[in-house]
């Protein structure tokens, strides 16, 4: 079992630790064109959330493999979920984490177009509930600068230099041969929603993979581990007003700040 992807934790040493933050990884499974696998975003949302875990006492939860994918349906392989489905699942996880006297929960989000991600944060926290949707784009920006990213998150969209960097990283024997020369840009995507992917791209990359490497992808890990003490704090303080617990990521539709599809 691969415990960077499923905790290997017995009820034991969850009662000990006890711990008033969860961490919980959604990605999606879709195509990220020919030298990226198809869980991409379940293994970048694992990685940065791993990286949390390992810099501050949060309960780290196994992953939501499925997400939002649809403008993905013409390359075989992507399987998508509804947004009320991936919106139902997020809350019964939440709720059942409250039940067992677990009151945050950190939702950290592999895949842009998992944009129902930032209405469940926002209707949780207009409740009085502790949510938080990790990374915001400010928190991306930053963990760019720090690791040298070239790539701006709007032509970063998908398959490109920070997806290829971290898998990289994390697991290198996943990235296929070719990423080197599968470059492929298109900055003007303002028909995605109404067309797919497939009217931008052929290959399904958008992105400069070719600008990826291990040490990137370390470093991009990192930054977001340091760039989580804000969002920790905010959930752990004595107090969370309403207009506090709707962080600056809720008003994000999805991980990037840009149309939502970088991961």
């Amino acid at each position: 079992m691969d415990v960077s992807l499923v905790p290997a934790d017995t009820s034991d040493e969850v009662r000990e630790r006890g711990c008033a933050v969860a961490v919980l990884p959604v990605g999606s499974f879709e195509q990220h064109g020919p030298h990226l696998p198809l869980a991409t975003d379940i293994l970048v949302a694992c990685a940065v959330a791993r990286a949390v875990a390992d810099a501050y006492p949060v309960r780290l939860l196994p992953p939501v493999t499925f997400g939002c994918s649809h403008e993905h349906a013409a390359w075989p392989g992507t399987v998508s979920i509804s947004a009320v489905t991936l919106h139902a699942v997020v809350r019964d996880i939440a709720d059942s984490l409250r039940r067992s006297g677990v009151g945050a929960l950190v939702v950290v989000n592999g895949h842009g177009g998992n944009y129902v991600l930032g209405n469940v944060v926002q209707e949780s926290s207009a409740r009085g509930e502790r949510m938080a949707l990790f990374p915001a784009a400010e928190d991306w920006e930053a963990a760019r600068g720090r690791a040298g990213v070239t790539t701006s998150l709007l032509t970063d969209m998908h398959a490109g230099e920070i997806e290829t960097s971290i898998l990289l990283h994390t697991h290198p024997e996943l990235v296929r041969p070719g990423y080197e020369a599968a470059d492929f840009v298109a900055d003007d995507r303002r028909h995605l929603l109404s067309l797919g992917m497939s009217a931008y791209t052929d290959s399904g990359v958008i992105g400069r993979p070719s600008l990826g490497s291990a040490e990137k992808g370390k470093e991009l890990l990192a930054s977001l581990a340091d760039s989580f003490g804000e969002h920790f704090a905010l959930l752990t303080a004595a107090t969370v007003t309403a207009s506090d617990a709707s962080d600056g990521s809720n008003d994000s539709d999805g991980s990037d700040g840009s149309d939502g599809e970088r991961a």
